[in-house]
This record gives structure tokens, sequence and C-alpha cells, in this order.
């Protein structure tokens, strides 16, 4: 069996599962390649208009699988090293997803699991959800994700949290700014609908660039480089069917009812 499957509505939503709810959806080899190419493809493809990551069973993720965390104890410095740049380009290709990716979060999200989190862009967690940056505890550290969480959580919280290896709660996560929104767990799906229809209402390339453009936002050349942006939408053929819509106080294709 997969450990990620991935299927796209006909409106272009994309759910990426991860499928290993026996081991609390825990990061292995398998896991990581297979979830690396299904963001890898689903970023390429035209038809899809947003990206849904969620985990099988009770927990989002739990991390390091054990089996998997053997086998590295006893690597070569050079088989660990490879290993870990596979795991980097993994939470990188998530991040880059020219794709807006929802977070659906329930249980727990320990080590790598937080790092699939922080690289989410719209993250709804249950009520009841536990987090925690754990590998210090096992004298590790949260190299791989770090960039990722840093950025959303600010290095205080940071600090704090990678430091202890603390288990923190879902309100925490929200205060920080890990995680979005806190729902009851029974209505994850609803939830998560809503947020989908909300996306689909955004000019799919003007997510694309809206995107980029926060990535951009420390360019020496932010200034020139924010006016050269919207120049280019504007004048892009989305851009003007999306302002004679509004306009015409039509809906724009992108938005149209499917």
């Amino acid at each position: 069996m997969a450990h990620v499957s991935f299927n796209i509505s006909a409106k272009g939503v994309a759910n990426v599962v991860l499928n290993r709810a026996d081991v609390h959806n825990a990061f292995d080899e398998t896991l990581i390649a297979e979830l690396t190419q299904a963001f890898q493809t689903l970023g390429a493809d035209e038809k899809v208009r947003v990206v849904v990551l969620s985990g099988e069973g009770k927990t989002f993720s739990a991390g390091a699988d054990i089996n998997w965390m053997k086998k590295m104890q006893t690597a070569t410095k050079e088989e660990n090293l490879e290993d870990a740049r596979k795991l980097a380009a993994l939470f990188k290709t998530i991040n880059d997803c020219p794709k807006p990716v929802i977070g659906v979060v329930q249980g727990a999200a320990i080590g790598g699991g937080v790092g699939l989190v922080s690289c989410c862009d719209h993250v709804i967690a249950a009520s009841g959800t536990n987090f925690a940056f754990s590998e210090v505890r096992l004298g590790l550290v949260p190299a791989t994700i770090a960039p990722y969480v840093a950025r959303k959580i600010g290095e205080t919280h940071a600090r704090s949290l990678f430091l202890s290896g603390d288990v923190f709660t879902a309100e925490r996560a929200m205060h920080i700014g890990l995680v979005h929104e806190i729902v009851p767990a029974t209505s994850l799906n609803v939830r998560m609908g809503e947020v989908i229809e909300a996306h689909l209402k955004c000019g799919p390339q003007a997510v694309k660039y809206a995107k980029k453009l926060i990535a951009d936002l420390h360019r020496s050349d932010i200034i020139e480089y924010t006016a050269q942006l919207i120049a280019f939408v504007r004048s892009s053929p989305e851009g003007q069917e999306g302002m004679t819509a509004h306009m015409n106080k039509k809906l724009p294709n992108w938005a149209a009812p499917r």
C-alpha cells in the first residue's frame, strides 16, 4: 500500500493523504519520496487549484518512524547526509508549491509532522491537537524544518519550543502563528470545504504570484519588483478578466460554478 495517496477533483482540488495510520503517519524513506513526488506532480499540474494535506487516522503525523530512525542510527555519515537532503527537499517542495496548500491537522503533529504544518499556507487544527519539537529529547535537532517553522512562529517562540521539546496545545500553536484556526474534530471537513471554496474564488495565476511575492519580500529591489509585478498582472489575461468581471458585476471564469 502506498504511504501517500492523492486525487484531484473536478474543481481542481487535490487531496493528499498520509496513509500510515498504523504508525501514526510517521516518516520513513518511502513516505518522504512519495510525498515529494506528489507535490512535484501537483505543483506542475495546471488543473490543480488547491492542495489539501491531511493524515489518515487519529494522528496527523508523529514524526520519524522508529524503524527508519534505527536505520539512520547505524548508517554512515554520507548515508545520513543523503537521507537528510531528501528530507530537506521534501519540505522545500511543499513550501514552494505554487498552489495554496491547506493543512488539516488532528491528534498530534510531532517533529517532522510540525514541519509539514509549517509549510502549509492555511492550517485548520482539530480541538485537542498537540504539537511538539521533540528532537532535542532524542539528542537531535529540528534542522531541516527550522527555516519554515521559524518563518511562521518567529525566533522567540522557536527558542522556547526547539530547546525544550515541550508539548504544546493547538491554542498555543494558533497564538504563535503555526495554526490559523481551531475547530471541533467533527467540523474539520465542513471548515475545510469552506476554506477551499474561498480559495477557488481567486485567480489561479494571481494566487501563484501572491505566494511568490511573500517569499520575495526580502529582495533588495523590492520596491521596483512590486511595481513591476502589479503592472504585469494588471495587463495579464487573468487580471484583465478579473477587473472586467468586477466592473460588470459578474463572476470571472475561474470563480464560475462547475
